[in-house]
């Protein structure tokens, strides 16, 4: 499993993902919203941590600079 997203790409994916969670946690979006806010925001957090998303693998995408 190696890098598949860059420090930009990381960087939004911190952000969305923070992001989704505090309009969960804080109740801004709620219900059916509310748990895909809740489970995005989570996968987002992850995939930015380590570096790796299995959808751009599927796709073909890399962002992230090797060397």
């Amino acid at each position: 499993m190696g890098c598949n997203v860059g420090k930009t790409d990381q960087l939004i994916r911190y952000v969305l993902g923070i992001v989704l969670l505090i309009a969960y946690f804080l109740h801004w979006i709620t219900g059916t919203w509310g748990l895909v806010s809740l489970i995005l925001g989570i996968i987002f957090i992850v995939t930015a941590a380590i570096h790796f998303c299995p959808l751009y693998l599927i796709f073909g995408i890399n962002t992230c600079k090797e060397g």
